[in-house]
């Protein structure tokens, strides 16, 4: 087989990159290692940056997301109770979309099929191969062993896939925080906590309300690393997350059984450059953010944008935009690192902290509900930097 740009990792973002190269006439292969039915049951964010909303209309798969997506013109703050707003729209001029990333990868894939793209799913032993010559791709299925030449390999298949390991250790440079926490996380067939987002610190940790549509919710808590699913019952994890919303919220909470319970470790990663040779990292492949700020789709958007952009240039006979790819996408992964760090600092309860560390964290938010500079800066974040 042969093909111009072969895609490793059939996610929303090796799916988004797919359907823009191939209605701009460049073609590709997409690898995934799991199932269709596999990657359409992974539990993921909702909140969708402007520009993420953006490349999927240019895609051609944002119809459903405008008709059953949730605008959202801002989120709400809390701290012990107390409950203040960020207006984004007040503040910037922008919204953010609420819409889970399953629905983005369905109407990625429905997107996909209609064109025609080629997607191969169940591939095993997945290697890449040549990386700074004449690149190909091998894999094995069921109906045996395969070979892909190709142009240029995008490797979307997050941080265990092949493609950055197969960068070598000492051209690799890699960040790391780990955090000592992680989030509880439940989906439930119950209305949302609130119209809006709301991010909670509270001396009992952090807590988030959010959702994925008018009937289902999504909600979390933080607890300790050594904490398991099967510790905490739905009765358990309500009362908690109750505890931990201001009473105004709490007291109008609809509660009901989880569908989908699970516990999620925090951690930020970079991993540069984000090319070598003839492969080009996108997403998670490279780069992970905490979940507070709802920066990982979103980045693997930018990523995609920037990806797309050059490659199409180049096959236009213009190299700037693959030359500068992956200075281009560090350059804005390392802002959205700054503000999911500052975030995930300001919000949650960290063991050990000290009475100073507490202020710091209290004085940030008093920033926050009194200060129209810090709050056009977070909702200029939150809504997502420019490309």
């Amino acid at each position: 087989m042969r093909t111009q740009v072969a895609i490793i990792g059939g996610g929303p973002s090796g799916l988004l990159l797919s359907q823009l190269l191939n209605r701009a006439g460049i073609a590709t292969v997409v690898l995934e290692r799991k199932s269709r039915d596999y990657v359409l049951g992974r539990i993921r964010a909702g909140v969708l940056e402007t520009g993420l909303v953006d490349l999927l209309h240019e895609a051609g798969a944002g119809d459903r997301m405008d008709r059953e997506g949730h605008l959202h013109d801002g989120c709400k703050l809390a701290q012990n109770g107390r409950m203040f707003r960020i207006d984004f729209r007040q503040a910037c001029g922008r919204q953010v979309m609420v819409y889970g990333q399953t629905e983005v990868t369905r109407d990625l894939y429905a997107a996909q099929d209609a064109i025609g793209a080629t997607v191969i799913h169940d591939t095993e032993d997945v290697a890449l191969h040549d990386l700074t010559g004449t690149p190909f791709v091998t894999w094995t299925d069921a109906g045996g062993s395969h070979r892909l030449d190709c142009d240029f390999i995008a490797g979307c298949d997050g941080f265990h896939g092949i493609s950055r390991q197969s960068i070598p250790t000492d051209v690799r440079r890699e960040f790391e925080k780990i955090y000592p926490f992680g989030w509880l996380g439940i989906l439930s067939h119950t209305p949302p906590a609130d119209s809006e987002l709301i991010y909670a610190a509270h001396d009992r940790g952090f807590a988030l309300a959010s959702m994925r549509s008018a009937t289902l919710s999504r909600s979390y808590i933080q607890v300790p690393l050594t904490d398991r699913v099967e510790d905490w019952s739905d009765d358990a994890f309500w009362t908690e997350f109750k505890a931990r919303m201001p009473a105004e919220v709490a007291d109008r909470l609809i509660t009901g059984p989880s569908i989908e319970k699970s516990i999620a470790p925090l951690r930020s990663f970079v991993s540069e450059p984000m090319r070598w040779g003839r492969l080009f990292l996108c997403g998670d492949a490279s780069h992970i953010v905490p979940p507070t700020g709802a920066k990982g789709l979103n980045l693997a958007a930018s990523d995609v944008h920037y990806l797309y952009e050059g490659l199409t240039a180049h096959y236009r006979g213009d190299d700037r935009g693959i030359e500068a790819y992956s200075q281009r996408a560090l350059a804005r992964v390392w802002q959205a690192m700054r503000f999911s760090w500052s975030l995930t600092m300001m919000m949650h309860r960290f063991p050990g902290a000290s009475d100073y560390d507490r202020r710091m964290q209290d004085t940030d938010l008093a920033q926050l509900e009194t200060s129209e500079t810090a709050r056009r800066l977070m909702a200029e974040n939150y809504t997502g930097l420019p490309y």
